[in-house]
């Protein structure tokens, strides 16, 4: 059976207060006497509280005094390096979620750019984006231009070479890629309307040519996608 989990807040009972903290305290001197013991290293530990009339000291007030004293001799940056209050712990849990949160939407927008990318490939109206989205279609059409050129570029070099060193048989790999590069070439040949229409004069909202910054929208207020992408 699966021990209950325990609600990480102030206990208001004061016998059930007063007994959580006997039972903590000696799971925690335990706790440092085998962090010493198996690891070789000079701990100590100091429990001030008001049941008890004395500060508890582990593993004796000479013990402590010893580490203190090694602790005050080192520079005063290594004694601050690894310190945490409460406040700079929940600032540095809050700058984490916010980064990958971040992070997330800027994961989310894209895929919904080439969601929306595709669709408009099959056919689908373009009536219904935004100047926003239509800013950011325009820009994942052009990156996937450059990719599509960087591809054919190097099949065209190593066809080159192939040819400079004499007929020999093609590699069924090589063979499978100049296909697939024939395949994109013809449907974006296709599209020519809607690399027209879509293909951006100005960055609107890109931090430049080799970084996305995707801009994004209050979806309570405003949505970036109407229901013909994404119902």
């Amino acid at each position: 059976m699966t021990r209950k989990k325990v609600k990480l807040a102030y206990i208001t009972n004061d016998s059930a207060r007063k007994a959580t903290f006997k039972k903590r305290k000696k799971g925690l001197m335990k706790k440092v006497s085998e962090l010493s013991t198996l690891c070789g290293i000079e701990a100590c530990a100091i429990i001030c509280s008001p049941y008890d009339a004395h500060p508890e000291v582990w593993p004796s007030p000479l013990g402590v005094q010893r580490v203190l004293s090694q602790f005050q001799k080192l520079p005063e940056m290594e004694q601050c390096k690894k310190m945490v209050n409460q406040e700079s712990f929940l600032r540095q849990r809050i700058t984490k979620a916010n980064e990958h949160l971040k992070k997330q939407r800027k994961d989310n927008r894209e895929k919904e750019v080439t969601h929306a990318m595709f669709q408009c490939l099959t056919g689908k109206s373009l009536q219904n984006l935004n100047l926003m989205d239509l800013n950011d279609l325009g820009w994942m059409v052009d990156r996937n231009l450059k990719e599509i050129n960087k591809r054919s570029d190097s099949l065209k070099n190593v066809t080159n070479s192939q040819m400079a060193a004499g007929p020999r048989a093609e590699h069924p790999s090589q063979r499978a890629e100049m296909q697939t590069f024939e395949v994109n070439s013809d449907n974006m040949q296709r599209q020519q309307w809607f690399m027209d229409l879509l293909t951006p004069q100005e960055p609107l909202g890109f931090g430049g040519p080799d970084e996305m910054m995707l801009p994004f929208v209050d979806n309570s207020q405003n949505p970036p996608w109407s229901n013909t992408f994404f119902p």
